[in-house]
This record gives C-alpha cells, structure tokens and sequence, in this order.
C-alpha cells in the first residue's frame, strides 16, 4: 500500500465523522434521536437493513469460506432461509410495529407482559449487540493493522491491533453521539455504495491475475468443488446444511430482523408498515446477490492464491484456510498486499465502511426505553436525550473492551458473531411468538419460558457439537413450548375463579 491508500482511508474516518456532527441539530427530541423523526425513505431503509446485516464479518469472513478446503457455496442454504424469514416478518411482526409510537421493539413486551420481561430481553439484546458488535470491530481492526504493518513491518502486531481497534471505536462514537439514529442510516447509504464498490473493483483485480480469468478461476471452483450448493443431510451438527438453511436460516432472521432493536429500529424510522415490509422484501434480494458475489470472491483468491499446489496442502495439522490461519485473513491480505495503488485504499475504506454500521444508537435506545425510563418518570425529554448520549459513549468504549478481550480467538468471527447472536436471539423471539400465539399467557408463564430456554441453550453451546444455525430454532421453540405447558400448569387467577 502507498501513501494514496492512507490518504483515502483516513479521509473516508474523517469524513463520516464530519457527516454526523452536521446531524447534531436536530437532535432535539427522542424521536429524533431514535428514529429519525420517522421520516427516513423506504429505500434508504432497505439500504441500511442491507449495509447492518452484512457488515465487516461479511466482506472479510464469507469469501474465506468459500477459500477454505473443502469450502463450497452451501452457505447460500442459510440465505434462501433468510429471504423465508422476511415473509415471515413482514406478515406477522411489522403491522404489530406501527400499532402505537414504539421507540424499542421491547416495549411491545410492556404491553403485553409488563416491566420485567421487557427487562429481561433488553438487557439479553444489549449483551448480544455488545458481544457481536464488539467482535466486528476487531475483525475491521485487523484490517487496518494490516495497513500500518505494510508501512512498518517491524511493528508490535498486537499493538497495533489494540491502537486500530481504539481508533475505529472513537470514530464510531463521535459520529453516532452526535448525528443520532438518522445519520447512522444515512452513513449506512454511503457505506453500502463504497463497500460493493470495492467488492466490485477487488473481484476485477483478482480475474486480471487469474490464468484463464474467469473461465479459469470456473475451472479451478468446479476441479474442488467450491459451487456445491445444496446438503439435504439432516444432521444437527453441521452449520450448512437444506434443513439448517432453511428453517434454521428463518428462525435466525425472524429474531434478527423481527425481534432486534438493531434492524427493528430502522424500520420504526419510517412512517407506515408497507414501506418497512417494501424496505425489508427488497433488502432481502440485495443481500442474496451480495452473498452471492462475495462466495465468488472466495473462489477467486483460491484460484489466485493457489494453496492446492502446495505439497503441505491437505496434510493432516495443516489449517483448512492454508497458507493462511484462519479464514478472516485471506481477502484482507489480498487487499493490502496485491491490489494497486488507490483500490487498496478504497476497498480497505470500503471495509472499514462496513464496519462502522453502528449499533450504538440502538442499544442507547433500548437502555434508555426500557432499562432507564421506568426508574426516571417524570424526567424531561430533553434530559432523556442527553442519558443517552453518554450511553452511547459509554457502550462504544465497552465494544472496544469486548474487541480487545477476543483477540486471542481462534475463532472465525462470522461464527463467533452469529453464535452469539443466536443464542440469545432465540429466547427473544419466542417470548414474542408468546405474546402472539398463546393468548392465556401471562408475565410469570414468558418468563419461566424465557429462563428455560436461556439454560437449555448454554447447555447447547458449552455441551453438545449442535451447529448454531439451530440455536435460535431451539431457543425460541423452547420458549414457547415451555410458556404454553406454564400456562397450563400455572393457571392465571381468573380462570381458577372461572
């Protein structure tokens, strides 16, 4: 990388933080600060759900998943149930949204359950958010470290890392404690266009140093298989299989895109359910075609890279992801080291535009809404709006915490992102399944759902080999199985007088 490349990268870190001390006045109210004033367009929506649920973990771990040995397209399954999971949402969860002036998806929870199950999930999101989210910026961290280390090569690695992590968390926290809600989608429109721009300028870059080009980098994918697609094994313990896809892949976005304040938020900003479902639907074609071509990136660099030819390639103690540890690192080495002058700088923007998509603002709001304000009526607006501003200093400094206490991790973030993610997401969603399916259910009956399924899952993670594309599956059924048979058992008051 040269000089342009830093000049590029920087100035991309500026800018956004500039753009979102602009949108520092009009943040005057808490529907302003958290939800846009619910005047944000469809389409803006659609472009910021795309630029949330895609991400770094996205751009730098997907194509490492099609690069690895014995890596194929089977990730695609997960995504078909995905697009089943919009349905889901659009027909069941999105007109409930716009029945009153939510700011939180939780507070739904309020109406129905009362205080402390909105409690319970809010803070289970919070922790979720801040885990996950704090895993993504040390996966974007690497990056820029692998920016400096092609200047200084000498550098303390780790240090670098650590410097990269706290510089990236900064940047997060001006532009979102001062432009609120609005501007993080907006930031998220721009985000989207640079990081498919830099896709597209890396795939072009790796097919003119391909033998044969495309049709050689198709050779080489269909020679090791990489464009398998479909596994109808139905084994629990594999991540990618038809059945994990697909009714696993619908659980998952049901509880991410339908029980998540992260995404639920974005879709509160606009002002009546057909243009979140419109916002929603489309976001979902978007994404498939982006998993798509990043899958294709991963064949690209296995073409490029050529690890097949390697004597050591396939041993037994060799990683998977050979010449490289693990699969996070193999497109960014690509960028910083192979890729000419100004591209390196702008895919690397590009990545660090997928990075800083910030959940700050959405947390804030579930802390302020349904932690805070039940202990604080009667306390103004204006002093609600200015809680969570700290908060949302607060939370960033510990997402930067969370970045560095994982960087010892073998883990490949997307895994470990989507782990998290599921495990917690899965109780949630079946306290919402509750509140709309068994009508007799009461606060006592959602919360002993709730805690059932929150030990069944940690059984599940620390216990058994089970995939976590079955965790939200598991944990949302066991929430409520468990609410119904409580119900059942535990009758309410005015039925025993019945």
């Amino acid at each position: 990388m040269q000089t342009l490349d830093l000049i590029i990268i920087f100035g991309y870190l500026i800018g956004i933080t500039t753009f979102g001390v602009l949108f520092s006045g009009k943040q005057e109210t808490t529907e302003d600060y958290f939800v846009g004033d619910r005047s944000v367009p469809w389409w803006a929506i659609a472009m910021s759900i795309v630029a949330t649920e895609t991400s770094t973990i996205t751009f730098v771990s997907v194509p490492g998943i099609a690069f690895a040995r014995g890596g194929n397209f089977q990730f695609l399954q997960l995504v078909f149930g995905y697009m089943v999971g919009r349905v889901v949402i659009s027909l069941i969860f999105i007109p409930m949204y716009f029945r009153g002036d939510l700011q939180t998806v939780y507070q739904l929870l309020g109406e129905r359950f009362g205080t402390r199950v909105t409690m319970l999930a809010s803070g289970l999101f919070v922790i979720m958010r801040n885990v996950a989210d704090g895993v993504r910026l040390l996966l974007t961290a690497y990056v820029l470290a692998a920016v400096y280390n092609s200047f200084n090569a000498r550098a303390d690695a780790n240090l670098i890392v650590v410097g990269s992590i706290i510089v990236l968390g900064v940047v997060m926290i001006i532009f979102t404690f001062y432009g609120g809600m609005e501007a993080v989608i907006w930031v998220e429109v721009v985000q989207l266009v640079i990081y498919i721009g830099g896709a597209i300028a890396a795939a072009i870059i790796l097919l003119q140093n391909i033998d044969g080009g495309f049709s050689g980098a198709v050779a080489v994918g269909e020679q090791f298989g990489k464009f398998s697609l479909f596994d109808f094994t139905l084994d629990f313990t594999k991540t990618y299989t038809f059945w994990a896809g697909i009714l696993g892949g619908c659980f998952l976005t049901m509880s991410t895109h339908g029980t998540d304040q992260y995404l639920v938020q974005r879709y509160l900003c606009t002002s009546k359910p057909s243009s979140a479902s419109t916002a929603l639907l489309s976001s979902g074609a978007v994404v498939l075609g982006q998993f798509i071509g990043f899958l294709f990136i991963g064949v690209l660099l296995f073409a490029f890279y050529a690890p097949y030819n390697a004597a050591e390639y396939g041993q037994a103690g060799v990683a998977a992801t050979f010449p490289f540890a693990k699969g996070d690192q193999v497109f960014p080495n690509f960028i910083t080291q192979h890729m000419p002058a100004g591209l390196s700088g702008l895919v690397v923007a590009a990545i660090f535009a997928a990075a800083l998509s910030s959940s700050l603002n959405s947390i804030a709001a579930t802390a302020v809404n349904d932690l805070y304000r039940p202990f604080a009526k009667g306390r103004s607006d204006a002093h609600l709006v200015k809680v969570a501003g700290w908060l949302t200093v607060i939370v960033g400094i510990v997402q930067i915490v969370v970045a560095i206490a994982f960087m010892r991790s073998d883990e490949s973030a997307l895994g470990l992102a989507l782990s998290v993610a599921s495990l917690i997401n899965g109780p949630i969603l079946g306290v919402f399944l509750v509140g709309t399916f068994i009508k007799r259910a009461r606060e006592i009956h959602a919360l002993i759902g709730m805690a059932a399924s929150i030990v069944l899952m940690l059984y599940i993670l620390l216990g058994t080999r089970i995939a976590w594309t079955w965790y939200a599956l598991i944990g949302s059924l066991t929430t409520l199985g468990v609410a119904f048979l409580a119900s059942i058992l535990l009758p309410n008051k005015n039925e025993e007088l019945s």
